[in-house]
């Protein structure tokens, strides 16, 4: 069964107002575990930053801070290759060990039309989603030619201009995108720039005083980054679509000033190709073939730190790519719609280490030494009614291997089985409950198997287990006429966790580092709504709480809270529309003091905070728009993302150096569109 979703512009939820300004209807595969999200690419947002979008729209997901631009996220406590990110069906990942590129950076916001959030392990069509699917859709191209351009200026030296033109000839439409963006060195609730943040910092650990950027760099813009997305659409019959793209990402100059290097650049490229054909026949209302490259090139270097004077220019030179592919059916039996497919990927990651642009001695030259990850695998979903009842019930099977050049590692294979059921249930035409059971599986990285420092010590341990979820969500939907409501509470038995041991003892040469395997669990509650009070004013919500644990402690240590488990998040907004070219909204995004935490790893004690957000948007004419606003009114001064181990950051002792986030911040984008 499809439903038609109209989402107000300033939801945080999928969940829909009483009287929503529509945006366009939109037909998904709804279920209760997933959720759309469709203003991703809207002007108050600060700069390019996906992860940091996704944080202002739904308190389920958390900002890890590392820069101004290029944020990690996390999804209801699992990060990394525990949630799986696809750009239009692609496989991304990033080259950086560090997390300095996550997959979502690899996107621009104005590039994107919405967002699929599946939490949970409910998404059998893309591998590795144990924890939750990142489905990101760019914009497509339209047949009658239209476009629009934006700049937009913003408090710390912030400029962007970018431009989005689509049209179409006979059979064939086209849409191309290109934008360009810098800011300078944000300054936090305190006034600090990032030199002085690091200034703060090394006044109370000396020992850092290496990680501090020398005097004639301490000014430089925190980053430049641009884009060019390009597509082409060829209708070969009614029936049959060809689609292909091309997306080049450049980034120079990114600063990392909590992070003992920055990047040189970091460079991206996807190439994507769609073959879609509708109506086939009884047994395939639509065939999918699709295939894909994307390439990360990723150098980081001390080049502009005073630790470069001592122990001369260290670079850490990575480059990833993945070729894969899909063949997909989806066709309607009775009341069951059914999709059923066979996909394909093939990961290479590989990693040098030179000093003064030469390579390190053999035996440290590589971190990670030239490693493949295939992997193929079949899966089916199935939905359909009965009566009162909407079944999901999904399942998938995988096999996957990894290899690597550097003789003596281990080099292991994993078959696994996921699958899920959901049930939902319509008591009234306000009321509909629903629950889920499922399971997800990803496999150990090739960081976590086999990366060494530049001293040659393993860090990875190449003996690890495939992680395995099992989770149970259950809640319930509720909408009336002036009220919606989504309350769910989840649970995730986490068998084989892959976890950061930074008391593990490591040897040159041996075969385990300070990556573990360790059961543990998270549970918690999520709750969306809104209010409408009149027409011209509503008001809507988002809370997480969640809490997670270690079965025991790892090796050696005491500490059995789970790491990367943020606290409560509350997001709240009063939107007022009091004609139909204006909007303004005023919204708190806040959290609890972050005092469960893994002190074993490096986590820090960390305080609550709360931060008021303003921001108007006007059409004017049939063209222009403008939108302004600020950001953290009051000039909090606060952070929200810890110091796990799992990451190397500036340390110089007892605690780890913490990046502090924006102060406040005032910005301003006139869009014409034509």
């Amino acid at each position: 069964m499809r439903e038609k979703i109209l989402l107000s512009v300033a939801a945080v939820s999928m969940l829909a107002n009483a009287e929503p300004v529509d945006i366009g209807d939109i037909d998904v595969n709804a279920t209760m575990s997933t959720s759309q999200i469709r203003d991703v690419a809207g002007e108050e947002v600060q700069n390019a930053d996906v992860g940091a979008a996704l944080t202002r729209n739904t308190s389920s997901v958390s900002l890890i801070r590392r820069s101004a631009v290029a944020n990690d996220i996390v999804v209801r406590g699992l990060k990394k290759d525990n949630i799986a990110v696809t750009i239009d069906g692609m496989k991304i990942y990033g080259a950086c060990p560090n997390r300095m590129d996550p997959p979502v950076s690899h996107i621009l916001a104005n590039n994107i039309e919405s967002i699929e959030l599946a939490e949970g392990p409910f998404d059998v069509t893309v591998q590795g989603a144990m924890g939750a699917s990142v489905k990101v859709n760019t914009l497509e191209p339209t047949g009658e030619f239209s476009g629009d351009m934006n700049l937009g200026l913003g408090g710390w030296d912030y400029r962007k201009l970018s431009t989005w033109l689509t049209g179409g000839m006979g059979d064939f439409r086209f849409a191309l995108s290109l934008s360009t963006e810098s800011a300078g060195q944000y300054k936090d609730g305190s006034g600090n720039d990032f030199a002085q943040q690091q200034d703060d910092y090394i006044a109370s650990h000396p020992s850092a005083k290496g990680m501090a950027y020398k005097p004639q760099y301490r000014d430089l813009d925190s980053y430049t980054k641009s884009t060019m997305m390009g597509k082409i659409y060829w209708d070969i019959t009614d029936d049959q679509t060809l689609k292909v793209s091309y997306t080049a990402n450049r980034s120079e100059d990114v600063l990392y000033p909590n992070t003992p290097m920055d990047a040189d650049y970091d460079d991206s490229d996807l190439f994507d190709s769609e073959w879609e054909i509708r109506n086939l026949g009884a047994w395939s209302d639509k065939l999918t073939l699709h295939y894909f490259h994307t390439e990360v090139d990723h150098p980081m270097s001390n080049r502009y730190r005073l630790s470069s004077n001592t122990t001369g220019v260290i670079k850490h030179w990575l480059t990833t790519e993945v070729d894969g592919g899909k063949i997909e059916n989806a066709l309607h039996i009775g009341e069951h719609s059914i999709v059923a497919g066979a996909d394909y990927s093939l990961r290479n990651w590989d990693g040098k280490y030179y000093k003064n642009d030469n390579p390190f001695p053999a035996s440290r030259y590589h971190s990670i030494y030239d490693v493949d990850t295939e992997g193929v695998g079949v899966y089916i979903k199935d939905r359909f009614q009965s009566g009162a009842f909407v079944w999901d019930i999904g399942g998938r099977y995988d096999h996957i291997s990894i290899d690597t050049a550097r003789a003596g590692d281990a080099e292991p294979q994993y078959d696994l089985f996921s699958g899920n059921i959901m049930l939902h249930y319509a008591m009234n035409d306000e009321l509909k409950l629903f629950a889920g059971i499922g399971s997800g599986n990803r496999v150990p990285d090739g960081k976590e198997l086999y990366y060494r420092n530049k001293m040659g010590i393993m860090i990875g341990n190449d003996k690890l287990d495939a992680v395995q979820n099992y989770e149970i969500d259950a809640g319930f939907e509720y909408a009336s006429n002036a009220m919606a409501l989504k309350f769910k509470a989840f649970y995730n038995y986490l068998q084989d966790d892959i976890l950061y041991n930074s008391t593990a003892q490591t040897i040159m040469g041996k075969k385990y580092g300070r990556y573990e395997n360790m059961d543990a669990w998270i549970y918690g509650i999520q709750i969306d709504g809104s209010y409408t009070i009149d027409d011209s004013l509503y008001v809507d919500a988002s809370l997480t709480w969640m809490q997670g644990e270690k079965k025991d402690p790892l090796t050696g240590q005491s500490d059995t809270d789970l790491p990367e488990i943020p606290p409560l998040r509350f997001i709240a907004g009063i939107n007022y529309l009091p004609d139909a070219y204006t909007t303004l909204r005023a919204e708190v995004q806040a959290s609890a003091r972050w005092d469960r935490i893994d002190s074993d790893n490096g986590e820090q004690e960390l305080g609550g905070w709360g931060v008021l957000n303003l921001n108007i948007n006007r059409k004017i004419g049939e063209h222009f728009e403008i939108t302004a606003g600020i950001d953290n009114l009051f000039d909090k001064d606060y952070i929200v993302s810890n110091t796990y181990k799992d990451l190397t950051l500036v340390t110089g002792g007892d605690q780890t150096m913490l990046l502090h986030e924006p102060g406040r911040y005032a910005y301003v984008n006139l869009r014409y569109r034509f």
